[in-house]
């Protein structure tokens, strides 16, 4: 389980964070290739404009992001606002992205209701080594859950696409630049891939702070 704070972390001008949720009763968010699809392009339409994509990983019943907050200046807002009001919107911003997602998810399948658990989890990305690390959960998630045998084959996780340097919502030349070029990338995730499974991580990462 999600420490409490990871419910009420307030968002940050120019900090990065793991954002994660997952469908109520650990039911099905993504059903076909369409919506995972459709939830990437939600992403863009409604968070880009205030936060950087640097990961993701989406899985059957629930999802990982890595993002970063923008700085004040690098808003686009109609208004001026603060660093008091940074959280709000942020928070507001991913609550009407979900709206959005859950009214097609639920016309298509034919369901009512809540899609998807509420309040969201965030917990904040404070040190280099959380930030390599992360990036490697995320993209490990799916092998973790037995979705796969091995995670760099995931459609739906931001390590193919980086890798590629596909272009988009997704920083890719941030992150291939962080690990410091393509093989490195590739050398960090084929080494380090087995600490997701241990547990075993830097910084005092904890299996209750990562697992969802």
């Amino acid at each position: 389980m999600a420490k409490t704070e990871h419910y009420f972390t307030k968002f940050e001008a120019g900090r990065y964070y793991h954002v994660y949720n997952r469908g109520v009763d650990r039911k099905p968010i993504f059903k076909r290739k369409e919506n995972y699809i459709y939830f990437l392009t939600r992403i863009d339409k409604y968070l880009s404009q205030i936060l950087d994509l640097y990961a993701y990983s989406l899985l059957k019943n629930h999802f990982h992001l890595m993002v970063r907050i923008k700085d004040l200046t690098e808003f686009n807002c109609s208004t001026e606002i603060s660093e008091s009001d940074v959280s709000k919107i942020v928070s507001e911003s991913f609550k009407r992205m979900f709206q959005s997602y859950a009214m097609a998810f639920n016309k298509k399948y034919n369901r009512v209701g809540t899609l998807f658990q509420t309040p969201f989890k965030r917990n904040l990305v404070g040190s280099e080594d959380y930030f390599t690390n992360l990036i490697l959960y995320i993209h490990a998630n799916p092998q973790k859950h037995g979705v796969l045998t091995d995670f760099r084959t995931h459609k739906w996780s931001s390590y193919l696409p980086i890798l590629n340097n596909t272009t988009g919502i997704l920083h890719t030349n941030e992150v291939i630049y962080w690990f410091g070029g393509i093989d490195q990338y590739l050398k960090f995730h084929a080494e380090r891939q087995k600490n997701v499974f241990a547990g075993d991580w830097d910084d005092n990462i904890t299996l209750e702070q990562m697992t969802l």
